[in-house]
């Protein structure tokens, strides 16, 4: 198939305004687009996709159709997010989706035969204009602005745009915030925690180890009942992350049975966009203490008592934090669990 055979200009295409605004193409001018534009209109035998980069044609041509059918509004950013993946073999097919959510979608993909593992698990953001994270704001004090390579932004210019909310400080903001997930799972990882392995990552997409098996995905911890005689284990097995996460100066910040998951007696905290720094965010402590709590809850259920508040305050001096007095009036109220699951 050449990359000719793919070039499907607007005219020839049932693709009205709704489609366009779907795939972020905006203004669009079908003589300027016949004439040489970024994006075309590329037609991979399930729906017609906006490709807005070259890697989207060239993975096309080189056989990426996929096992699993994404909608036509999916099919756009997924297309986007993962074809440079693809030529790199780290994945040869996309063969379900594992999770959907308001931030990201997460998809089981068979691994390229040089990866080392059968599965990898995609984990695939929307783009910026879905994001939908409540309170966002309130993670990000006291955090750096990453550029998207995992370097702190210095430049004045990039700032003013992100203070200033421009499309270019938007993009930035959207970028750290994802920045901020693959960093953490690094230096998690590293440090012996119950995080999943990260594969590779890239402007819209991680690539990460896989729980589960090939007809489906891992259930969280508020899917399963456990068995009495594990659940003490798999408290002490949280407990000792919540501590060794802290030692690193890293708070979750959206811990709950809704971001682990329970594969095999083992546990696996998921979900790091929102991590929140010990140090420098004003709302750690008290965001930490909800952490703590919803943990503790969760494992009340199975006769393991625990006052989430007291084990909080000593794990938080522990590492030599002060307790603040300071308690944003949101955070006073205890929310659903999930409430800002991705």
């Amino acid at each position: 198939m050449n990359i000719s055979d793919l070039m499907v200009y607007f005219e020839d295409n049932v693709v009205d305004d709704e489609d366009l605004q779907a795939f972020g193409v905006r203004n669009v001018d079908t003589r300027k687009r016949k004439q040489g534009g970024e994006n075309r209109v590329v037609t991979t035998g399930q729906d017609d996709v906006v490709a807005d980069n070259a890697s989207v044609l060239e993975a096309i041509e080189s056989g990426f159709e996929l096992t699993y059918l994404p909608s036509r509004h999916e099919a756009g950013w997924l297309f986007n997010a993962l074809a440079p993946f693809f030529l790199d073999q780290w994945f040869d097919d996309i063969l379900r989706a594992i999770k959907g959510g308001k931030e990201a979608s997460v998809y089981l993909c068979k691994a390229h035969e040089t990866v080392g593992v059968d599965y990898l698990a995609a984990k695939v953001y929307r783009p910026r204009q879905f994001r939908n994270l409540r309170k966002d704001h309130t993670y990000r004090e006291g955090r750096d602005y990453l550029d998207g390579q995992g370097h702190v932004i210095l430049d004045h210019g990039l700032l003013h745009a992100i203070r200033q909310k421009t499309a270019i400080g938007q993009q930035l903001m959207h970028s750290s915030w994802i920045d901020y997930e693959v960093k953490a799972m690094k230096e998690l990882h590293a440090a012996g925690c119950d995080v999943p392995r990260l594969f590779a990552n890239g402007d819209m997409a991680l690539l990460m180890e896989y729980f589960g098996d090939e007809i489906g995905g891992a259930p969280t911890l508020h899917e399963v009942e456990l068995d009495i005689t594990e659940a003490r284990p798999l408290f002490e097995r949280m407990v000792n992350n919540v501590d060794l996460m802290l030692a690193h100066g890293i708070i979750h910040g959206d811990l709950s049975a809704y971001n682990v998951l329970y594969w095999d007696g083992e546990i696996t905290m998921i979900d790091f966009p929102q991590i929140v720094m010990a140090e420098t965010n004003p709302n750690a402590y008290v965001i930490f203490q909800r952490d703590v709590r919803r943990v503790c809850e969760y494992f009340n259920r199975y006769g393991i008592r625990s006052d989430g508040l007291e084990l909080a305050e000593k794990l938080w001096l522990k590492h030599g934090h002060r307790v603040s007095s300071e308690v944003p009036l949101f955070l006073l109220h205890h929310e659903d669990d999930g409430d800002d699951d991705e």
